[in-house]
Protein backbone atom coordinates (compact mmCIF):
# COMPACT_ATOMS: atom_id res chain seq x y z
CA UNK A 1 0.00 0.00 0.00
CA UNK A 2 1.25 3.26 -0.83
CA UNK A 3 0.62 6.25 2.05
CA UNK A 4 1.39 9.88 1.99
CA UNK A 5 3.41 10.62 5.02
CA UNK A 6 1.29 13.76 7.13
CA UNK A 7 4.56 13.51 9.90
CA UNK A 8 8.23 13.09 9.92
CA UNK A 9 8.33 9.14 10.53
CA UNK A 10 11.67 7.65 11.81
CA UNK A 11 13.32 4.96 9.39
CA UNK A 12 10.54 5.23 6.77
CA UNK A 13 10.18 9.03 5.38
CA UNK A 14 9.84 13.05 5.91
CA UNK A 15 6.23 14.57 6.05
CA UNK A 16 4.81 14.83 2.34
CA UNK A 17 6.46 11.80 1.20
CA UNK A 18 4.84 8.93 -0.71
CA UNK A 19 6.03 5.73 0.50
CA UNK A 20 5.42 1.99 -0.05
CA UNK A 21 4.52 0.24 2.98
CA UNK A 22 2.91 -3.44 3.92
CA UNK A 23 -0.94 -2.84 4.58
CA UNK A 24 -0.78 -4.13 8.15
CA UNK A 25 1.69 -1.32 8.78
CA UNK A 26 -0.19 0.94 7.61
CA UNK A 27 -3.99 -0.14 8.47
CA UNK A 28 -2.63 -0.44 12.22
CA UNK A 29 -0.03 1.95 12.99
CA UNK A 30 0.36 4.65 10.30
CA UNK A 31 -3.22 5.73 9.63
CA UNK A 32 -4.71 5.49 13.10
CA UNK A 33 -1.71 7.28 14.74
CA UNK A 34 -2.36 9.70 11.52
CA UNK A 35 1.14 9.80 10.67
CA UNK A 36 -0.26 9.12 6.86
CA UNK A 37 -3.48 8.94 4.80
CA UNK A 38 -3.78 6.16 1.78
CA UNK A 39 -2.81 7.47 -1.48
CA UNK A 40 -5.79 8.15 -3.56
CA UNK A 41 -6.52 10.82 -6.03
CA UNK A 42 -8.08 13.24 -3.39
CA UNK A 43 -4.99 12.95 -1.53
CA UNK A 44 -2.54 13.73 -4.25
CA UNK A 45 -4.71 16.56 -4.81
CA UNK A 46 -4.67 18.17 -1.70
CA UNK A 47 -0.65 17.20 -1.35
CA UNK A 48 -0.29 19.39 -4.18
CA UNK A 49 -2.53 22.07 -2.85
CA UNK A 50 -0.69 21.97 0.47
CA UNK A 51 3.15 22.28 -1.15
CA UNK A 52 1.87 25.31 -3.41
CA UNK A 53 0.44 26.86 -0.25
CA UNK A 54 3.71 26.05 1.64
CA UNK A 55 5.99 27.52 -1.57
CA UNK A 56 3.98 31.06 -1.25
CA UNK A 57 4.21 31.12 2.52
CA UNK A 58 8.10 31.26 2.51
CA UNK A 59 7.99 33.17 -0.32
CA UNK A 60 6.23 35.82 1.33
CA UNK A 61 9.06 35.35 4.49
CA UNK A 62 12.16 35.35 2.20
CA UNK A 63 10.53 38.52 0.53
CA UNK A 64 9.67 40.11 3.75
CA UNK A 65 13.61 39.23 4.95
CA UNK A 66 14.71 41.16 1.62
CA UNK A 67 12.83 44.14 2.72
CA UNK A 68 13.81 44.55 6.47
CA UNK A 69 17.25 43.91 4.80
CA UNK A 70 17.46 46.62 2.80
CA UNK A 71 15.88 49.28 5.42
CA UNK A 72 19.11 48.09 7.55
CA UNK A 73 21.28 48.27 5.07
CA UNK A 74 19.89 52.05 4.02
CA UNK A 75 20.35 53.01 7.53
CA UNK A 76 23.07 52.87 10.51
CA UNK A 77 23.06 53.35 14.40
CA UNK A 78 25.26 55.42 16.82
CA UNK A 79 25.59 54.35 20.31
CA UNK A 80 27.03 56.99 22.95
CA UNK A 81 28.39 55.08 26.24
CA UNK A 82 30.34 56.33 28.60
CA UNK A 83 34.41 55.44 28.33
CA UNK A 84 37.63 55.58 29.84
CA UNK A 85 41.22 55.70 28.89
CA UNK A 86 43.01 54.21 25.58
CA UNK A 87 39.62 54.16 23.66
CA UNK A 88 37.84 51.15 25.85
CA UNK A 89 34.30 51.72 27.62
CA UNK A 90 32.58 51.21 30.88
CA UNK A 91 31.01 48.09 29.98
CA UNK A 92 29.70 46.90 26.69
CA UNK A 93 27.48 47.09 24.15
CA UNK A 94 25.16 43.78 23.44
CA UNK A 95 22.46 42.95 20.72
CA UNK A 96 20.19 44.07 23.26
CA UNK A 97 21.10 47.85 23.36
CA UNK A 98 21.69 47.72 19.51
CA UNK A 99 18.14 46.76 19.11
CA UNK A 100 16.91 49.25 21.18
CA UNK A 101 18.45 51.68 19.06
CA UNK A 102 17.45 50.07 15.99
CA UNK A 103 13.83 51.10 17.18
CA UNK A 104 14.70 54.29 18.33
CA UNK A 105 16.94 55.32 15.60
CA UNK A 106 15.73 53.79 12.76
CA UNK A 107 12.03 53.70 13.41
CA UNK A 108 11.37 49.16 13.44
CA UNK A 109 11.13 46.76 15.54
CA UNK A 110 14.62 44.29 15.27
CA UNK A 111 14.96 40.95 17.06
CA UNK A 112 18.26 40.92 18.98
CA UNK A 113 18.76 37.02 18.01
CA UNK A 114 19.19 37.45 14.71
CA UNK A 115 22.44 39.66 15.34
CA UNK A 116 25.59 37.70 15.00
CA UNK A 117 27.61 39.14 17.50
CA UNK A 118 30.96 37.08 18.47
CA UNK A 119 31.88 38.89 21.80
CA UNK A 120 30.07 42.42 22.90
CA UNK A 121 31.74 45.80 21.73
CA UNK A 122 34.26 47.00 24.45
CA UNK A 123 35.38 49.57 22.42
CA UNK A 124 34.28 52.90 20.41
CA UNK A 125 34.75 53.05 16.82
CA UNK A 126 32.34 51.86 13.82
CA UNK A 127 31.52 48.28 13.78
CA UNK A 128 29.43 46.04 11.24
CA UNK A 129 27.49 43.28 13.06
CA UNK A 130 26.37 40.56 10.50
CA UNK A 131 22.54 39.89 10.71
CA UNK A 132 20.67 36.88 10.09
CA UNK A 133 17.31 37.53 8.85
CA UNK A 134 16.84 34.24 6.92
CA UNK A 135 18.86 31.05 6.16
CA UNK A 136 19.55 33.09 2.35
CA UNK A 137 19.53 36.90 3.69
CA UNK A 138 22.42 38.24 5.67
CA UNK A 139 23.30 41.63 5.89
CA UNK A 140 25.02 44.38 8.19
CA UNK A 141 24.04 47.10 10.33
CA UNK A 142 26.65 49.69 10.99
CA UNK A 143 26.90 50.17 14.18
CA UNK A 144 28.76 53.27 15.39
CA UNK A 145 30.13 53.16 19.06
CA UNK A 146 30.95 57.35 20.34
CA UNK A 147 32.37 59.07 23.33
CA UNK A 148 29.20 60.26 26.07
Amino acid sequence: MEVILLQDVKSLGKKGQIVKVSDGYARNFIIPKQLGVEKTPKTMNDLKAQKIAEEKRLKEIYDEAVALGEKIKAGSITLSIKGGEGGRTFGSVSTKEIANAVKEQLGFEFDKKKMVLAEPIKNFGTYHIPCKLHPQVTVELTVKVVEQ
